[in-house]
């Protein structure tokens, strides 16, 4: 087999935090770090670019923002997400990217999630509030890929990942049940532009 023939799933990481030092994000950094060989892994940075929900606005030509997400969309395999609570649900901007997906490009994916929260109740409400969003994607959700892990600020290293072992265990134990719902066969290298994660 040739390195054009490998097969390759994509697993698109999507964060809803903004924040320059979140915890979800060093999460979602980390998760990129330790995807296995075949699996290639796709940061979405676009957060903050997003346009404001309008489904006026939701036809061609779409806002550049827009068409870059639902770009994403149509390029993954899977989606890990990881998000903060803010004010008893989920952030603003991070609902945004979620309205972007209902009724348009919609998600149609194996999903999973990380719940970094160290606070009592573990962001339990905006958890709940992902599930409910997500069943009107039209997202599989992956019981066994959506897990609590703690993770402090010191635990932080300073490239911005999470070297912590026992946390890191637990990452991969996540990782393997997401790819467990991804078809092996469904790519190739020559099919699809990012590299390969590890």
């Amino acid at each position: 087999m040739t390195d054009d023939d490998m097969v390759v799933r994509e697993l698109l990481l999507i964060c809803g935090s903004l924040r320059a030092a979140s915890t979800n994000m060093a999460m979602m950094r980390t998760v990129l770090q330790m995807l296995p060989d075949g699996v290639a892994g796709t940061l979405y940075e676009g957060l903050a670019t997003l346009p404001h929900f309008d489904p006026d606005d939701d036809h061609d030509p779409l806002p550049a923002a827009v068409e870059s997400l639902r770009a994403s969309l149509r390029g993954a395999d899977a989606i890990m997400f990881c998000t903060p609570e803010y004010a008893g649900g989920l952030p603003g901007s991070f609902k945004n990217l979620l309205d972007w997906t209902v009724g348009g490009q919609e998600i149609e994916l194996p999903v999973g999630w990380i719940n970094v929260s160290t606070a009592p109740g573990g962001a339990q409400r905006a958890h709940e509030s992902l599930g409910v969003v997500l069943g009107y994607t039209g997202a599989q959700v992956v019981a066994t890929a959506c897990k609590q892990i703690p993770v402090r600020r010191d635990l932080i290293d300073s490239d911005g990942t999470i070297g912590d072992e026992t946390i890191r265990s637990e990452v991969s134990h996540v990782i393997a049940e997401i790819l467990t719902h991804v078809p092996r066969q469904h790519r190739t290298v020559g099919d699809q532009g990012a590299g390969l994660g590890g």
